[in-house]
């Protein structure tokens, strides 16, 4: 996990009591054809954009750590784990451990399966504890249970955001801020989700797909998402979009070219 030096958002969150939990190449074009900008799914940028969403859910650019990191931060989820934060008690976890138990039958984890059907939904540890979270910090060792953390990650989170982030005309930024958006608020069907966060904005101004300007719809997204941050004490602290996607907004740096330069509840981070 983070240096003590520094405060992680799992931290913050079950300090307060509240949380949230919680992919691809271009392909070959002629010589002489026209370079297209690269998507938030050229592998650059999405290395960027695991590093930014990193600082502000670990405080540290070392997303890769994160394999291995499982607590309860007391929000009512269960176990949090992994590099998204993965949750036994909202159903992600589970998939993740099905689809790793599938991949490798026999792993470490997979007796823990019938327990995680039964605490999901809930934030019980009843059938987890005491051995789940050493076991999933030996599971974090095996490269194919990273491999699965990363593919939950894209299927999940990554891959729908970049993909609505293209359709609305969107560029790096754009889709970062919808990922972002969809890793901290999921999207399901209430009012804080990212889909309906994204129907706010809309309400405001029209994305680039739509004959609009960038700049403005992307305003308008942050402000929604902003709005759907301070409906929960622990997303009060709206650093992470004032601090860091608002800063690159402001300038113009819409395909989150480096050096870039942001702070997140207070820290400060660079990427060259």
């Amino acid at each position: 996990m983070p240096p003590a030096a520094h405060t992680s958002r799992r931290t913050l969150l079950a300090l307060i009591g509240a949380a949230t939990c919680a992919a691809m190449f271009s392909p070959p074009r002629a010589a002489a054809a026209p370079a297209a900008a690269a998507g938030l799914d050229d592998p650059a940028k999405k290395e960027i954009a695991m590093k930014l969403v990193s600082s502000a859910e670990n405080s540290s650019l070392d997303w890769k750590a994160q394999y291995k990191y499982i607590e309860d931060i007391g929000d009512g989820r269960g176990y949090t784990a992994g590099i998204i934060g993965f949750c036994s008690g909202t159903g992600d976890m589970l998939d993740l451990v099905e689809l790793y138990a599938d991949r490798k039958p026999g792993n470490v984890l997979a007796r823990y399966l019938p327990a995680l059907r039964r605490v999901d939904g809930s934030d019980s540890h009843d059938g987890l504890d005491p051995n789940f979270p050493d076991d999933w910090r030996k599971a974090a060792r095996d490269t194919a249970f990273q491999q699965a953390q990363n593919d939950e990650r894209d299927r999940v989170y990554f891959n729908p955001a970049v993909r609505q982030g293209k359709a609305d005309g969107l560029r790096v930024l754009g889709q970062f801020a919808y990922y972002d958006a969809i890793v901290m608020h999921g999207d399901g069907g209430d009012s804080t989700s990212f889909s309906s966060i994204r129907r706010r904005a809309l309400r405001q101004a029209r994305p680039p797909a739509q004959g609009g300007d960038e700049t403005t719809y992307l305003n308008a997204f942050l402000d929604a998402r902003v709005w759907a941050m301070k409906q929960e004490e622990a997303h009060s602290d709206t650093s992470r979009v004032d601090t860091a996607q608002r800063v690159f907004l402001r300038q113009g740096n819409l395909d989150l070219n480096p050096p870039l330069d942001w702070k997140v509840y207070g820290d400060s981070f660079h990427i060259g």
